[in-house]
């Protein structure tokens, strides 16, 4: 999950520490300190606050950067020089795989003293090492929908019920371009595009096959890989078709963007619900809707690490085994819309049934459990997963916004990834 470029920090209680990385005791109390991103919902649901009440020797002091890629450009730095630390790191999916072949002895094996059989196997998986160290809890997984505007649809003639607007894409990303043709060619608002960015769309499709950018040896497999391919020639046709905002997710421009309906619909794992409740804010409020997605797909997720450098790494165990238990993931999912990675959480009334009032009333519970029960059980995660990612996105809005030619754009990105993988 990722979010804007502000960094926000947050000082749930005093902090125990001057230097405000790791936490430490002082006054009787234990200070946790926490470093997020995005939009992970503790801070944001009062859970923290919570804890807190509920264990009144501890406070908690969590810093939040609101981008991702910011964030764990610094956690490397932090690592590599063994200082600078948190005592709970956040780690993105796309990075797990990198901390589990270069850092595993960073983190604190968390398979003993809590409670993990909750969790999907296949999530806790991405962050277990060979020898079965496990680094981290899982917060959420990201099941694939798509987000729209019901308002906008229907200003171009399109269908707004949920049902029928994913009737016409379903089973095939293509229809889903065609259906912004369509958009476009009866769309009177040259303000408003379909959707906000081609990356959006790459990304979602990539994100539905088990092997993305590697396969199961640990080989890279881009350059032939069918998936990637098809993936870089449907966002490149978008791209090209006057179909888009020029809006790439969590970069300048796009809250904005959601507030003021500059595009209509947007690829929309899980975890995004809370930002586009945020951002797109409460004079939108019934407008925005839910919709299957053409294929199902896992986008993101989380997990918490505990670093093996903090002096509290029994309190901070004790923090993550409780903000990841199967009923922090049912209210987080209710109040954001993070989808539980608690097979626990997922069985639940309170997950399966959940509605969401800002989305038009949508049965995201329904929706995006069906969508998590189609992800395959294995995903293959490389090394470099989030920094590959990046840079395809870039290359993408080369194309979308330098008008740069899609195989001069490939080739650019080709060789910034060679470059990046070593």
């Amino acid at each position: 999950m990722v979010a804007a470029l502000a960094t926000l920090t947050l000082v749930a209680g005093c902090s125990g520490s001057s230097s405000g990385t790791g936490g430490g005791t002082k006054d009787g109390k234990t200070t946790i300190t926490m470093g997020l991103f995005g939009v992970m919902g503790f801070k944001e649901t009062g859970l923290l606050e919570k804890y807190m009440q509920e264990h009144p020797n501890i406070k908690i002091k969590a810093d939040v950067a609101g981008d991702e890629q910011t964030y764990y450009t610094a956690l490397q730095t932090h690592l590599a020089a063994g200082s600078g630390l948190k005592d709970i790191q956040g780690i993105e999916v796309g990075r797990a795989k990198e901390i589990v072949e270069t850092q595993a002895d960073k983190f604190v094996d968390l398979s003993h003293g809590a409670d993990i059989d909750h969790f999907l196997p296949w999530k806790e998986g991405q962050i277990t090492t060979k020898d079965g160290k496990v680094l981290g809890l899982g917060t959420d997984i990201g099941p694939l929908a798509v987000c729209y505007r019901k308002d906008l649809f229907k200003a171009a003639g399109l269908p707004t019920d949920r049902d029928e607007v994913g009737r016409l894409w379903a089973g095939d990303w293509k229809k889903f371009v065609d259906v912004g043709d369509d958009f476009k060619a009866h769309n009177k608002n040259p303000k408003v595009a379909y959707v906000d960015s081609a990356t959006a769309l790459f990304n979602a499709m990539i994100y539905g096959d088990p092997e993305q950018f590697y396969n199961a040896k640990g080989d890279l497999i881009y350059k032939t890989s069918p998936t990637v391919k098809a993936a870089w020639k449907l966002a490149a046709r978008t791209a090209t078709s006057g179909l888009t905002a020029k809006l790439r997710q969590y970069q300048p421009g796009w809250d904005p963007g959601l507030a003021n309906g500059t595009f209509a619909a947007t690829t929309c794992p899980a975890w995004m619900l809370a930002h586009i409740t945020e951002k797109a804010g409460p004079q939108n409020k019934g407008k925005w809707d839910v919709a299957k997605a053409p294929k199902t797909a896992n986008w993101g997720g989380s997990f918490l690490g505990v670093t093996e450098a903090s002096p509290v790494k029994e309190e901070a165990k004790k923090l993550v085994a409780w903000l990841t238990a199967p009923e922090q993931q049912q209210f987080l999912f209710k109040k954001l819309g993070n989808f539980p990675s608690s097979q626990t959480a997922l069985d639940s009334p309170e997950v399966k049934n959940a509605t969401s009032d800002y989305f038009a009333g949508a049965p995201i519970g329904k929706i995006f459990s069906a969508a998590a029960e189609a992800i395959p059980d294995h995903q293959v995660l490389g090394r470099k997963d989030g920094t590959i990612k990046d840079i395809f996105s870039q290359g993408i809005q080369q194309i979308e916004s330098q008008h740069t030619d899609p195989d001069k754009a490939w080739d650019n990105t080709d060789e910034r990834i060679q470059k990046a993988v070593g």
